[in-house]
């Protein structure tokens, strides 16, 4: 094999492989990480999963807010209590 076919063949693996990253979404930041760009929102699936993140946030702060108001949670005990008695037959 001379230099000149060596070279081609370099050249055309390096291209073959930045088609490949760019078809899957694989990108570079300035200082050479790759990360996953993926279809950008384009897809129902990921606007469900998106919708799914979102209510899972909201029932975090929820329960967030339950466990760090303090006389809140002890109402809320006794309320539970109260509840669970009235449903008892």
């Amino acid at each position: 094999m001379n230099p000149f076919e060596m070279v081609i063949g370099i050249v055309l693996i390096v291209t073959i492989g930045s088609i490949v990253r760019a078809k899957y979404g694989v990108r570079r930041d300035r200082r050479g990480n790759e990360y996953f760009v993926g279809n950008a929102g384009n897809d129902a699936e990921t606007k469900a999963l998106q919708a799914e993140i979102r209510a899972l946030k909201d029932r975090i702060q929820v329960l967030e807010r339950i466990a760090t108001d303090g006389n809140r949670a002890a109402s809320l005990d006794e309320e539970i209590e109260r509840l669970r008695d009235r449903s008892l037959p």
